[in-house]
């Protein structure tokens, strides 16, 4: 095996990577080599503002002092013991975490997906333990659209072929009615209903925001047929919409609550199921569990990411510039953008097909310093780190409205 005795270029480490990685992901051509804050840099030097933030798991930006030093200091100490043994980290995070979303008992975990497929386990235990759901026959009500993972039983109840096909047989158990409709959700729920999974906002089908009352709806349908609401606040969680949840928007509880992403500090991967006592209490050892799950490392980063939540300040930024970023798509509306969606610090913004795809204007942006990606058709997402200043957010909008108007010429 030879190497070079000079650092390879961003085409050359792209072009490495074709023959040794697999095909999960179509990324930007752009390479990354350090970062800090809101900004990148590529291996030749070139700056990027990240509007990406690593779909909400960067909500802090790139290596947070007090994140990073979280890290430090756990990592001259202990990082990992697996769930055989008790850490002196965990309860402190399960206790901190469980306040901060207003549940009684967390569930710790590594991926989101992972918290989705406890959150899915969770839910048909306690069908079969308390509602009293004959033996596998539970099911689980989600919504079309939807993007919660892509592990086998996840992309079972996807209407997304590209994530479904070739990938069967698929799970059963689950219902799929449309996002944003009560009527079709009040349809679907029955005696074997475990549960309603749904996200808050469907961030992958392009930053959906559903009608005022919906998830009070979900949860008054829920609460009327016996059965649990489980919010998936992986990506709408944890400070990007303006709350700490999505779901206090309506002040809505659920009974299970998923998170991740944010919840690592884009340092460790870390996810948890926040839940009731007498839902998450329904597992008992040895029916679920997690080698890495809970380790030291990742109970004390996600500790540190509690602690700048319970601050409040974050909450209160993506709120307030908020209103900078929505007011700025708003000009932008029948200059190129045909329509978005926002809430927070988070925006799908619908570009005009004439000027491009998505992929094809997130390409141009790049070339413009600014980082997004695209969804389906000729849909992008906003999503910047929660620190991003005022003057950023400008720069970002202003260099959309430069790539779009170049579009058309």
């Amino acid at each position: 095996m030879t190497t070079t005795a000079h650092p390879r270029t961003s085409a050359e480490l792209i072009r490495a990577e074709q023959p040794v990685l697999a095909h999960n992901y179509h990324p930007l051509p752009v390479v990354v080599a350090r970062a800090e804050g809101v900004w990148m840099e590529d291996v030749e030097g070139r700056r990027y503002l990240d509007l990406l933030a690593g779909y909400s798991a960067l909500n802090f930006g790139h290596r947070h002092p007090a994140l990073v030093a979280a890290a430090h200091r756990q990592l001259d100490r202990l990082t990992l013991t697996s769930r055989a043994f008790h850490n002196d980290r965990l309860a402190l995070f399960a206790e901190r975490l469980a306040a901060l979303t207003g549940m009684d008992m967390v569930l710790p975990m590594n991926t989101g997906a992972e918290a989705v497929e406890s959150g899915i386990k969770v839910a048909r235990k306690w069908a079969y333990d308390v509602k009293g759901v004959p033996a596998d026959k539970a099911t689980i009500v989600v919504a079309a659209d939807n993007f919660h993972g892509r592990t086998t039983t996840i992309v079972s109840f996807s209407t997304d072929e590209t994530a479904r096909a070739g990938f069967g047989p698929f799970t059963p158990g689950f219902r799929i009615v449309p996002y944003n409709d009560l009527a079709a959700l009040r349809a679907a729920v029955d005696e074997t209903t475990a549960a309603v999974l749904i996200e808050p906002i469907q961030g992958e089908a392009g930053v959906l925001i559903p009608d005022d009352g919906y998830l009070a709806g979900v949860r008054e349908v829920t609460r009327r047929a016996g059965c649990l609401f489980v919010a998936d606040e992986i990506q709408s969680g944890l400070g990007r919409t303006g709350h700490t949840l999505a779901v206090r928007h309506e002040a809505v509880m659920p009974d299970l609550v998923l998170l991740g992403k944010a919840l690592g500090g884009g340092i460790v991967p870390v996810s948890a199921v926040a839940g009731r006592r007498e839902v998450l209490g329904v597992l008992r050892p040895g029916e679920h569990g997690s080698t890495f799950g809970g380790n030291p490392l990742a109970a004390a980063v996600g500790t540190a990411v509690v602690e700048l939540l319970e601050t409040g300040e974050y909450q209160r930024r993506a709120a307030e510039l908020g209103v900078l970023l929505r007011d700025g798509l708003a000009a932008l509306v029948g200059r190129g953008v045909v329509d978005f969606r926002a809430r927070g610090l988070w925006a799908g913004v619908d570009v005009d097909p004439a000027l491009g795809t998505g992929r094809e204007i997130s390409e141009r942006l790049m070339r413009e310093g600014v980082l997004v990606k695209d969804t389906h058709g000729s849909t992008i997402r906003l999503a910047p780190p929660l620190t991003i200043t005022a003057e950023e957010l400008r720069g970002a909008l202003g260099a959309l409205a430069k790539v779009l108007g170049a579009s058309r010429r």
